[in-house]
C-alpha cells in the first residue's frame, strides 16, 4: 500500500470513527473541544505511524485505544477537572491499573447515548442556529469546514470561525454533556433536526471524494433520528425526517452499480429497494400525520419520498403531486434549491419544456453559482427538448462544478452521449 493508499484509508475511518471517539471522550474529560482535540491527536499519531507500519486490521479501535491514552496522559497533569476526573487523575498514580479498566470501560460502553448528548450539546441553545449546524456536523459527522461550506452554500472562512467560536462558548459557559431536560427539548430539535438532515445528505450523495455514498453516515443519521422520535413522540416533524431518511436509505444498494458508479433514480432497479425500509418509511409518516398539526417542511419531504417508493415503475411516479408538495415547501421554506427540485417534478409532470422556464429563473440566483446541479438539470430538460449540444455544454459545466468523482464521471459520460 503506497503513502497515499494509507492517507485515503486514514480519511475513511476517520470519517466513520470520529464521532464515536469524539463523543466518548467528551464523556470522560467533558469538554467537547478537548475531546476533538485528544480525538485529532489520535489521528495525527496514526498519520505519522500507519504510512511506515501498516493499517491496523482494527484502525477504529487502534485510534480509540490512542485518543484513551491521551485522554490519560490529559488526567494525568491536569488538576483542575471536575471531581470525577480528579478522582480518575488520583487513581492514575495511586491505583493505574484500575484507572485505566475504568476508563477503558467508560470508551468501550455503548456510545450511543454519547452521541445523542453529543448532537444535543452542539445545538445548545447557546450558540447561533449556523454555529450549532456547523459544530455538530464537524463532531457528529466528521465532515471538514470546506464540505459543511458547500452544504450551506457560504464561505469556508464563515463556517470555520463558527466552529472555533461554537467551542469557546460551549467550555467558557460549561455547557453539562447530558440529554437536555425535557422542558427544553422543543427549543432545540428544529436545529437538531437540521443536522440530522444534513449528515444524512453527505452520506447519501457524497459532496467529495471518491465515493457516490458514505453509508455509514446515512446510518449514524437515522439511527439518531429513531432516537429522537421515541424522545420526542408527538413532534412531527421528528417522524417526517424519519420518514425520509428510511425512505431515501431504501434506494442505498440500488443507487450504485458493480464498481461503485452512481445510478440516478430513474434508471434504479426498484426491485433491489428494501421493501422494509419503506413500509418504516410509510409508518413514520403515519405518525407524523396522526399528530394532526399542519405539515411541516420534513413531513412534506417525507412524502415527496413516500410518492417515488409508491411507484413500481419509473411512469407510474405521480410527478403533479410531487410538484404540489414542492409548492408547499416552497412556501414554507422558501429556497433557491426547492425550486430547482420543484423545477425537475414539473418538468416530468407537464413537459421539459415547462421545466426548464423554471430553471432559467434560477440562472442568475447568486447562491447557485458554483451549485453542480442546477447545470445538471439544465442540462437533461435540453436533452429531452433534443437541443443536444447546449445540453453536452451543461453537463460539462456539472462536471467541472461537482467535487465527487463517481458524479463527475458520469456527468461527462451523458455529455460525451450528446448528438450535436
Amino acid at each position: 500500500m503506497t503513502a497515499s493508499d494509507t492517507h485515503r484509508a486514514i480519511d475513511a475511518v476517520w470519517r466513520i470513527e470520529s464521532a464515536r471517539i469524539i463523543a466518548a471522550l467528551t464523556r470522560i474529560v467533558r469538554d467537547v473541544g478537548v475531546a476533538e482535540e485528544l480525538a485529532q491527536d489520535a489521528l495525527v499519531i496514526a498519520l505519522e505511524k500507519w504510512p511506515e507500519s501498516g493499517v491496523p486490521d482494527n484502525p477504529g479501535a487502534w485510534l480509540m485505544a490512542t485518543a484513551k491514552h491521551r485522554a490519560i496522559d490529559l488526567l494525568r497533569r491536569n488538576k483542575r477537572l471536575e471531581t470525577k476526573q480528579e478522582q480518575l487523575g488520583h487513581e492514575l498514580e495511586t491505583a493505574p491499573d484500575a484507572a485505566e479498566a475504568e476508563i477503558d470501560a467508560a470508551l468501550d460502553d455503548d456510545v450511543g447515548d454519547d452521541l445523542l448528548r453529543l448532537m444535543f450539546i452542539s445545538c445548545h441553545p447557546v450558540l447561533s442556529t449556523e454555529a450549532r449546524v456547523a459544530l455538530t456536523l464537524r463532531l457528529l459527522g466528521g465532515l471538514t469546514t470546506e464540505e459543511i461550506a458547500r452544504a450551506f452554500l457560504v464561505p469556508e472562512p464563515t463556517v470555520a470561525q463558527r466552529i472555533v467560536r461554537a467551542k469557546r462558548t460551549l467550555a467558557k459557559k460549561r455547557i453539562p454533556f447530558e440529554v437536555p431536560p425535557e422542558a427544553e427539548r422543543a427549543a432545540r430539535l428544529s436545529s437538531v433536526l437540521e443536522v440530522l438532515y444534513l449528515v444524512f445528505n453527505e452520506g447519501y450523495s457524497a459532496t467529495a471524494g471518491d465515493d457516490w455514498m458514505r453509508p455509514a453516515l446515512c446510518q449514524e443519521a437515522l439511527r439518531l433520528g429513531r432516537i429522537l422520535a421515541e424522545l420526542a413522540p408527538r413532534e412531527p416533524e421528528v417522524h417526517g425526517l424519519v420518514a425520509l431518511m428510511e425512505i431515501q436509505a431504501s434506494r442505498s444498494s440500488a443507487r450504485t452499480g458493480p464498481s461503485g458508479e452512481p445510478i440516478p433514480l430513474l434508471e434504479q432497479n426498484r426491485g433491489r429497494w428494501d421493501q422494509l425500509l419503506i413500509r418504516r418509511g410509510f409508518a413514520a409518516l403515519l405518525r407524523a400525520e396522526k399528530a394532526g398539526a399542519p405539515l411541516g417542511p420534513y413531513v412534506l419531504q417525507g412524502a415527496i419520498a413516500a410518492c417515488h417508493a409508491q411507484a413500481h415503475r419509473p411512469e407510474e411516479t405521480d410527478w403533479a403531486r410531487i410538484a404540489t408538495l414542492y409548492q408547499a415547501l416552497a412556501l414554507l421554506t422558501p429556497s433557491p434549491v426547492v425550486e430547482l427540485n420543484r423545477a425537475v417534478a414539473v418538468g416530468m409532470a407537464s413537459g421539459p419544456a415547462g421545466g426548464l422556464e423554471l430553471v432559467d429563473r434560477l440562472v442568475d440566483e447568486p447562491s447557485l453559482r458554483n451549485y453542480h446541479l442546477l447545470p445538471s438539470v439544465r442540462a437533461d430538460l435540453l436533452s429531452r427538448l433534443n437541443r443536444p449540444g447546449e445540453a453536452r455544454v451543461e453537463y460539462e459545466r456539472a462536471a467541472a462544478l461537482t467535487r465527487n468523482e463517481r458524479e463527475r464521471a458520469l456527468l461527462l459520460d451523458r455529455a460525451a452521449a450528446c448528438e450535436t
